[in-house]
């Protein structure tokens, strides 16, 4: 008698959708393949140079410390989307316009300091490169937006 009284009132939970995980496993690639490949390309002294030159003063300081908590609050997003939460897609989201409007900026001379900033002679350069950069980017907010799957998946946790 006493197994019947004790329901539980715990629901299935949805499985991640493919298209979601393969979002949020896209971000945390591609933030790690870009800090390997730069250490790679730099090596541990260039790394150091240009951490040294990255805190010579306080706006390149912000700059790096902000740089800094972006990649972390990406990398955070990726696993609070693995589970379901909508809050981490949107955060992933503001942190792309964020990224893009400061490279934006710096690469076309309105920012302070242009060493975080992408060089081309053109803004059609400038912007082809931007472009390029982010299009991994690009493809995984398509992913955690436009499915249907994966609209369901956020308004259902």
């Amino acid at each position: 008698m006493e197994i019947i009284r004790k329901q539980r009132s715990s629901h299935a939970k949805l499985n991640v959708p493919t298209l979601v995980m393969v979002a949020a496993i896209g971000i945390v690639t591609t933030r790690c393949l870009d800090l390997l490949l730069l250490v790679n390309m730099l090596g541990v002294s260039g790394v150091m140079d240009f951490v040294h030159r990255s805190v010579q003063t306080w706006p390149l300081t912000l700059v790096f410390l902000g740089s800094l908590v972006m990649l972390f609050v990406e990398l955070r997003c990726a696993f609070v989307i693995i589970k379901g939460r909508n809050w981490g897609r949107w955060v992933f989201l503001l942190t792309q316009i964020i990224s893009v409007t400061y490279l934006s900026l710096a690469s076309l001379g309105w920012g302070y300091p242009e060493l975080f900033s992408i060089s081309g002679g053109t803004k059609r350069e400038i912007f082809r490169s931007l472009f390029t950069q982010k299009l991994p980017d690009i493809l995984v907010l398509l992913l955690l937006f436009v499915p249907a799957r994966s609209r369901l998946f956020f308004r259902l946790q």
